[in-house]
């Protein structure tokens, strides 16, 4: 039986995803949506990104130096190793489980709230494409999701540097010899395509949770906390 519910409920999402496309809202009023998921998904969420990061940062680089006790290895690993690491895991990996659960909640019990309070059925009256009306323009602000995962990555090798250099691990000099040697752009690339690929996730999976859930309140938050899981 679980695993008849299971496959019915990805059934569904792949279906909410055929739906989302069928009947498109006029541009004129898609436009003020987009703008204020961008608002509410994107530009609210830079606080908390920039916060993380630039400590994430220095903690990688304090970790790294702590580590190098032999005179033999050069300090400019701890550049070297602040730059993989927070590129290639703890930006686009890291920061999207912390975006799971800001975002991932407030869609749920944002649209989730509209479904108790019958506003979806409202929607569905006048003739519109509730799930158009309401997850479209989630997809479209998410794809400047990459924008955020890209100012963590700076502010994450900022961290580092400023641990570093204020901690007295290493030099300036070393820090950033090591943040430039044997550098490789596709590891950004390869960060921005799971960025791309979680922030569909983030957008789609909490506005299933929410759009499709049943019962008052209570229900709401228990969705919110599937949404995240």
């Amino acid at each position: 039986m679980m695993l008849l519910r299971y496959l019915s409920q990805i059934g569904k999402y792949f279906l909410m995803w055929k739906e989302i496309f069928r009947k498109q809202t006029k541009w004129s009023v898609m436009k003020n949506l987009i703008f204020k998921e961008i608002d509410e998904l994107i530009i609210d969420s830079l606080g908390i990104v920039a916060f993380i990061s630039v400590f994430v940062g220095g903690v990688v680089a304090i970790q790294t130096a702590l580590n190098l006790d032999n005179p033999l290895i050069p300090k400019n690993l701890i550049g070297y190793a602040t730059r993989e690491s927070v590129i290639l895991e703890f930006s686009p990996t890291f920061i999207s489980i912390v975006m799971a659960g800001k975002m991932g909640s407030f869609i749920t019990s944002s649209i989730g709230s509209m479904r108790v309070t019958e506003q979806i059925d409202a929607l569905e009256v006048m003739g519109i494409n509730s799930l158009n009306y309401l997850v479209f323009p989630k997809l479209i602000a998410i794809i400047l999701y990459p924008f955020v995962i890209g100012i963590s990555m700076f502010l994450g090798v900022f961290g580092g540097y400023i641990a570093t250099v204020y901690g007295g691990f290493g030099t300036s000099i070393d820090f950033i010899n090591g943040v430039q040697s044997d550098f490789m752009p596709f590891h950004v690339t390869y960060a921005f395509i799971k960025t791309f690929i979680f922030g569909i996730l983030l957008a789609s999976v909490p506005s299933f949770h929410g759009y499709y859930m049943k019962g008052g309140a209570l229900e709401v938050g228990k969705a919110s906390t599937v949404a995240f899981v």
